[in-house]
């Protein structure tokens, strides 16, 4: 692409304090691309519960304030930097936070009011952004650009919790806690490897309405049910063989290090707050009981973006409903504030 047809600023939502609502600006962007960076127009974003916890600044004081942020997202290609081959221009792309293949290039910057503004390998918190090579993976222009954002995060850490870290059999029983985007497809996926009971746990009805339509057998709200009686009195004789926690709240993960048997496991998708501990007894953990946890379900997106969209060709699952509220990128805050509330059953998409 020609410098001059290529776009010198775009909009995006900046993060410039932690707990404060993000800033929606017009920024310039690069005005070259260095070796494996890749120039997208981001058409839709979805908004992750990692993105809240990078607001809310549980991992800690955040030191590339201002940045941008987003990491799951569908786009078009408009341009390559030096040594990029996996993808070109006008190629339909999902854009991932795990790495995939290709270049790790360096880190863009862009500038904002007069001063450098920091961005990851990959955001999707704006209409243009310049992402690494290795972030992108090249999809069918078939696929929705809907169904093709959920790939970046929802779909992959999902199915990957599941798979590669829980490594749940036929007819073992999964407990999920917190039916949010990504959780929904954690339980689509025990589904898909015939796991029962599937027990999916939430504060609010309408999540776990939904969590019923794509998979779960049985549905606790645990706003005003007793989380930990009805999951055994849902159970019975049967062991709990797999515990998965998207929610970061150590009470709830020493409650499902205590309910899983001695061959269990805990998987812990969410992340607590800094100087959050748990406390465990030990013990179990030399007999066989496993607590372990996900990195965005040790997907790897060249393999498995194009493995798990051939399923859904082929209607063995569905994205159907699951995405419920849709904003624009003027919206965002108010799209932050609707997940906070429980007001959006499955996952909130930005349009650009």
């Amino acid at each position: 692409m020609n410098i001059i047809d290529r776009p010198s600023v775009t909009k995006a939502a900046i993060l410039v304090q932690q707990n404060k609502p993000l800033i929606v600006d017009t920024i310039e962007l690069p005005t070259t691309l260095k070796v494996g960076q890749v120039l997208v127009n981001i058409h839709v974003s979805g908004i992750c519960g990692s993105q809240l916890g990078e607001i809310d600044g549980v991992k800690g004081h955040d030191p590339y304030l201002p940045h941008l942020m987003g990491h799951e997202g569908f786009g078009v290609v408009l341009d390559t930097g030096p040594g990029v081959k996996t993808v070109k221009k006008g190629d339909h792309v999902v854009l991932h936070w795990r790495q995939g293949a290709g270049i790790q290039s360096d880190p863009p910057t862009y500038t904002w009011r007069g001063e450098n503004l920091n961005a990851g390998w990959v955001t999707t918190f704006n209409h243009h952004a310049v992402i690494s090579e290795n972030r992108c993976t090249s999809i069918p222009k078939d696929i929705s650009k809907d169904d093709a954002a959920l790939f970046g995060c929802a779909v992959t850490t999902g199915f990957g919790v599941i798979e590669n870290n829980a490594k749940v059999k036929i007819g073992e029983s999964v407990v999920v806690l917190g039916a949010g985007g990504i959780g929904l497809n954690i339980i689509q996926a025990a589904n898909l490897v015939s796991a029962w009971p599937i027990i999916a746990v939430d504060l609010f009805d309408s999540r776990l309405e939904l969590a019923k339509k794509l998979g779960a057998t049985h549905i606790i709200n645990s706003s005003c049910q007793n989380t930990r009686l009805m999951i055994k009195e849902i159970l019975g004789e049967k062991n709990l063989d797999v515990f998965i926690d998207n929610t970061g709240l150590p009470p709830i993960i020493e409650m499902g290090y205590e309910l899983v048997s001695t061959q269990g496991r805990v998987v812990l998708v969410g992340v607590p707050s800094k100087g959050s501990n748990i406390n465990i007894y030990s013990l179990p953990l030399h007999f066989g009981k496993t607590i372990s946890g996900s990195f965005g379900g040790e997907c790897k997106p060249e393999i498995d973006i194009p493995r798990y969209m051939q399923l859904l060709k082929q209607g063995k699952w569905s994205l159907k409903n699951i995405v419920s509220t849709r904003y624009n990128l003027d919206q965002i805050n108010d799209a932050i504030l609707s997940m906070r509330e429980g007001r959006t059953a499955g996952r909130v998409m930005i349009d650009m």
